[in-house]
């Protein structure tokens, strides 16, 4: 409890929760309409609320729906969440170094609730981790005000798109609302040419590979992106020093 107090009360918290104020309205409208899709899915209440509360990734829930609604396998199921959101596995990778020095527990909270804007609003904020027990508080305030706007955000609208239910119609298409605020932190954070190639490379990979099934073209984009900035990282530091040599 003296944690969850400290973090509340650290100006970082209200940072934080203030620089998420302008995507929060999208994030509410794409979590409208998923929460209009599962009941119009054929789900029930219970669980389209089981869902909202529990899962907390809308590209996920997204995908899953309509296997749920088929009878598909369970673990065709399981397989489709996970590959689409095997993104979080390098932000984890990335979000270490900042949250190790945590308890277990602490880490585990942090993890479940930072999602994508949450991530890339926080890395922009602090692009190293702190080393210090004051910068260290600081940088968890500010992901936990993050997340806190987010979170309550996608599942306040979620819980009234289950609520009204067939009252919204599709066709207004507020899901892409949600889509438009990552194409907005997309732009913000392409701010290197390493970063703006890694952009074109994953896009172009994920058109290309967009038949493969289970929503591997996401996967696909993300290694081919990855491998293709690895390889870039390490030429470009030898190719520097050649020159400065010459």
């Amino acid at each position: 409890m003296f944690f969850l107090r400290s973090v509340h009360r650290h100006p970082e918290f209200r940072e934080g929760m203030r620089s998420m104020a302008g995507v929060v309205p999208g994030i509410a409208a794409w979590g409208l309409m998923t929460g209009v899709a599962m009941v119009k899915s054929g789900m029930s209440v219970p669980e389209s609320l089981a869902m909202t509360l529990l899962v907390y990734a809308g590209s996920s829930q997204l995908a899953a729906i309509p296997l749920i609604i088929a009878g598909a396998p369970a673990w065709v199921i399981w397989a489709t969440g996970f590959c689409v959101n095997l993104r979080f596995v390098v932000f984890s990778l990335h979000l270490r170094d900042y949250l190790m020095h945590m308890p277990r527990w602490r880490r585990m909270v942090n993890g479940f609730l930072t999602a994508d804007m949450s991530y890339a609003m926080f890395t922009r904020r602090f692009p190293a981790p702190a080393t210090d027990a004051e910068g260290r508080a600081a940088q968890e305030s500010y992901l936990a005000g993050n997340y806190f706007s987010t979170w309550t955000g996608w599942t306040g609208a979620s819980l009234l798109g289950v609520a009204l239910g067939n009252l919204i119609p599709s066709t207004w298409g507020l899901g892409f609302a949600g889509v438009l605020c990552l194409v907005g932190i997309l732009c913000s954070l392409a701010n290197t040419p390493l970063r703006v190639l890694a952009a074109v490379v994953s896009g172009a990979a994920a058109v290309i590979a967009y038949a493969l099934p289970l929503k591997l073209n996401i996967v696909a984009a993300i290694a081919v992106a990855v491998l293709a900035c690895f390889w870039l990282e390490g030429r470009l530091p030898a190719k520097a020093e050649r020159e400065q040599a010459a």
